[in-house]
């Protein structure tokens, strides 16, 4: 049962601020409620109030910005999915906001909640990672950014202090020539699995730059440097023919953990089936892409 509580509505950061300072120890804060009603109606969570932060003006806006592309912490996954900036930009980011979780979730459930909640079996935190994402705080003692990899501290632990406000999360668009997907599993409504791959391709097709994020298996999603490693420097269809060997590096470096989601026997060997599987996409795009470019080619000529 969900338990009386003050709701409060700022219109400003210095207003949810102060809120947070008057009310410390007893107040959360509020935008699409899809993780927190659930805390407060199990009894797991008990404030008596809550600072609704939805009114606050720019935490709901996707924007460029230096290069870069800023989702405020209010945006909901249906305005990911649907954003042209996204799209253009990042459309792996606007194509993985179509499935997460399910239909209500994604019309009130919002990307800065997604991160603050920090639930291990999060889409966006894991495909985030391989963005080189980073999120901005706003308290009392001004503003900071930080890499999310320091954000997320483990499941359900951010570095966000009591009094600051999450505002929004950076995301650096990958370089022309990436080829990426992002891939998952679970059979429960939030995934077992989630891998994100973007290999970044010079003319000649060798790999510039890899880029693999793992998540959902344990605590916190991490970057696999280690396969990577493997992975870069190296012609891409060297890489393909050595997928499994970049795969079982990938499995071997998870911490995953034991929940409902399975044994973490079985998730590390999910991580290098998916894996193998992601590279795999990745190159059937990377050779379709090629094959599109040859055309074009022909027909020009």
């Amino acid at each position: 049962m969900l338990r009386p509580f003050v709701l409060h509505r700022p219109e400003t950061l210095a207003e949810a601020a102060g809120l947070l300072s008057e009310h410390r120890g007893e107040v959360a804060l509020y935008a699409g409620g899809t993780e927190l009603l659930v805390l407060l109606k199990e009894g797991l969570l008990r404030v008596p109030r809550l600072i609704d932060v939805k009114r606050v003006a720019g935490l709901g806006l996707i924007h460029a910005e230096d290069g870069s592309v800023l989702i405020g912490a209010t945006v909901q996954h249906r305005a990911v999915e649907h954003s042209v900036l996204l799209r253009a930009t990042c459309p792996l980011v606007a194509n993985a906001a179509r499935h997460v979780a399910n239909p209500r979730v994604r019309s009130v459930g919002t990307v800065g909640g997604n991160l603050a909640f920090a639930d291990p079996h999060s889409d966006f935190a894991t495909l985030f990672l391989a963005l080189d994402a980073s999120v901005r705080l706003w308290g009392p003692r001004g503003p900071r950014e930080l890499p999310l990899a320091d954000f997320i501290r483990g499941a359900y632990e951010t570095a966000r202090e009591e009094d600051e406000i999450l505002t929004a999360v950076r995301l650096h668009p990958w370089p022309a020539g990436t080829v990426a997907t992002y891939v998952k599993f679970g059979i429960h409504e939030r995934p077992t699995l989630g891998v994100a791959v973007a290999l970044t391709l010079d003319p000649g097709r060798r790999v510039l730059e890899a880029r693999i994020a793992v998540g959902c298996v344990g605590p916190r999603p991490q970057r696999i440097a280690a396969a990577e490693g493997l992975a870069g420097g190296r012609p891409l269809a060297e890489v393909l023919a050595d997928a499994d060997t970049v795969a079982w590096t990938a499995a071997a470096a998870v911490a995953p953990v034991d929940d409902l989601h399975g044994s973490a026997e079985y998730k590390r060997e999910m991580t290098r089936v998916f894996v193998r599987r992601a590279l795999g996409v990745v190159g059937a795009r990377a050779e379709r892409q090629e094959s599109h470019a040859r055309y074009r080619r022909a027909v020009v000529v």
